[in-house]
């Protein structure tokens, strides 16, 4: 048993452990769940100083194709499976006082166990087989967690979207692992990297696996058009959101896009609406941020925002300028900010959490206020993590940020798109935080709030320190080389820093000592409308070719050929039933009338 065989084994062990011995013993289960998860996040410590294969077994093999579970060490999966762990395990204690009184403690427990195998189940998988396995069981983690609340129908009806919507992506997945795996006869990624390096393929074969592989990331790290599922997904419970929805699960797109940089170099076209598709998720969720009156759904499209901006990063992987291939070096920025976002992105979810919890499960930031004052722990640590989310220097996100904007910065468009996009960011961040921490409070529930629990604090210290810390070299140059990253060029630092600055600046001048948002933007609060066009595509698409259906197999296979045939058989039978009464005297007319028949007939025959 190697270390990474641990590490993924071992949340798996837990669940089951929960499942057949522990259910009843909530408060043992939670342990169990938060010990596995604490020393997989020991084990983690001691994996990232090794390096390549973790060992391999084959577990289907089917004429040409041979499938293995085997794991891989790179500097990709260094890490992101310190993300998943660290992060993983900061939400489990965070959980012991969030759902202490929750009434399915254990099965909330079990959930988050199987989700940590499921998820570094993808970071460790060294093909595509593999990953593709462990990408469904997240979804399937995924649906129990955000529909723990089932009994709420909200909840249910947000599990169900997440699991449909992600399950359109999965199908694009799939196809185009199976056109890689058609033209080249590998799925690992080492193999499949190998085999482009000797081989030349078409190039619209190579585009099309390429934007079907992409259709998976457009799924799971929820981008534009099927960004609609994470939004509703914050009706789960607060720690779900700040595990699943801001720090790994969502991330896995990204993630597996920077493990296949390779492809994306090798398929231009793909790499260009790649870009694109991040770059238009970046802008529009953020406009939609900017009018929502919910702390979670304002985080969760920020979420989908800041996941843009890594799509559109590794997009550029593929993109050429006067000659040159950005490459890994793109690539390597949209990871970059996938690492500090997940520090300072569960920090804010874990933060909103606990005011929510202090609020008594209240959620509108128009029904908080003045929490500085009555929560200054969390209060602080949230304004850490929204000035990292903001970009301000010398905080993780700035860094990562000035990453992502200098791989755009020789496309004019996409620049303007991600400037925009940090002016945003910061003005709806500003626009929460002055809501809801300063002035006076809009409620009893707030009024009332106080300081949560230390289990409850001390993740948010210490992920507050990580949205500090994680930028700087020493925090990720164990796995990343910064030379290996793009640099900025002349003033733009500087210029979004200013941007930075002036959304922050602009969302407090406007909603300062406000009670009620001066801006309506009816279709920004609507979200661009994209849920009703979903609704009326399903209506017109799906119920109508239910109603069609209906109709024929009511009319034409009901109607016609099942029930048709019986009433024919049933008249036939009627008909004849009537000859056979038992009545003596019919009989003998009918036996009467047959003679003379048989007569007529045989007189006209010898005639």
């Amino acid at each position: 048993m190697t270390i990474a065989s641990i590490i993924l084994l071992l949340p798996l062990i837990a669940a089951i452990a929960i499942l057949l011995f522990t259910r009843k013993r909530a408060t043992l289960s939670a342990y169990v769940s938060v010990i596995s998860a604490g020393v997989c996040f020991l084990l983690t410590l001691g994996l990232i100083s090794g390096s390549g294969e973790a060992g391999s077994f084959t577990w289907l093999r089917v004429g040409g194709l041979e499938l293995k579970i085997a794991l891989e060490i790179t500097g990709l999966t260094k890490g992101m499976i310190l993300v998943v762990t660290a992060v993983g395990l900061l939400v489990h204690i965070f959980s012991l006082g969030y759902m202490k009184d929750d009434a399915a403690k254990a099965r909330y427990f079990t959930g988050l166990s199987l989700f940590m195998f499921s998820m570094t189940g993808i970071v460790l998988a060294d093909n595509f087989a593999m990953m593709f396995i462990f990408w469904e069981l997240v979804g399937v983690s995924s649906y129990l967690l955000i529909g723990h609340w089932f009994q709420k129908n909200s909840a249910a009806e947000a599990s169900k979207k997440a699991f449909l919507v992600n399950r359109i992506g999965d199908f694009g997945f799939m196809a185009g692992i199976l056109l890689l795996w058609g033209a080249t006869g590998e799925v690992s990624f080492s193999g499949l990297e190998q085999v482009l390096d000797r081989e030349t393929f078409d190039p619209a074969l190579l585009n099309w696996a390429m934007i079907c592989i992409f259709c998976g990331a457009v799924g799971k790290s929820a981008q534009v058009p099927l960004h609609v599922w994470l939004p509703d997904a914050m009706e789960g419970p607060t720690p779900v959101s700040a595990l699943i929805h801001a720090a790994t699960m969502v991330a896995a797109g990204v993630f597996m896009l920077a493990k296949v940089t390779f492809l994306i170099i090798e398929a231009p076209v793909a790499a260009s609406v790649i870009q694109h598709v991040g770059a238009l998720t970046a802008l529009v969720a953020a406009l939609m941020a900017t009018q929502q009156s919910d702390i979670k759904k304002i985080l969760a499209y920020s979420t989908l925002s800041q996941l843009g901006y890594m799509v559109m990063a590794v997009g550029f992987a593929g993109f050429v300028h006067s000659g040159d291939v950005l490459g890994a070096s793109a690539s390597n920025a949209g990871f970059f900010h996938l690492y500090t976002h997940a520090f300072f992105k569960a920090l804010l979810f874990l933060g909103a959490g606990a005011v929510i919890y202090a609020c008594h499960h209240e959620q509108d930031i128009w029904k908080m206020g003045g929490l500085l004052r009555l929560m200054p722990v969390t209060a602080i640590t949230f304004l850490i993590g929204t000035a990292a989310l903001a970009g301000l220097p010398p905080l993780s996100g700035f860094w990562s940020k000035d990453a992502v904007m200098a791989a755009a910065q020789n496309n004019t468009l996409l620049l303007i798109v991600g400037a925009m996009t940090a002016f945003l960011t910061a003005f709806y961040m500003s626009r929460l935080c002055t809501i809801v921490f300063l002035g006076k409070a809009r409620s009893q529930a707030s009024g009332k709030a106080t300081e949560v629990p230390l289990v409850m604090r001390l993740p948010l210290v210490i992920l507050a320190a990580g949205a500090v810390l994680s930028g700087f070299k020493f925090a990720y140059g164990w796995f990343l080389n910064p030379d290996d990253l793009p640099h900025p060029h002349g003033a733009l630092p500087l210029v979004l820093t200013v941007i930075g600055i002036a959304g922050i600046l602009a969302g407090y001048m406007v909603y300062r000592g406000r009670d009620r948002d001066p801006i309506k933007v009816e279709v920004f609060a609507r979200k661009f409308y994209i849920d009703e066009i979903y609704l009326c595509l399903v209506r017109l698409l799906q119920d109508g070719l239910a109603y069609l259906a209906k109709a024929v197999d009511q009319l034409l296979i009901d109607g016609l050929i099942v029930r048709g045939s019986a009433r024919l058989t049933s008249g036939v039978g009627s008909l004849l039933r009537g000859l056979q009464g038992g009545n003596l005297q019919s009989h003998a007319f009918l036996f009467g009338l047959g003679i003379v028949v048989i007569i007529y007939l045989i007189t006209i025959t010898f005639k």
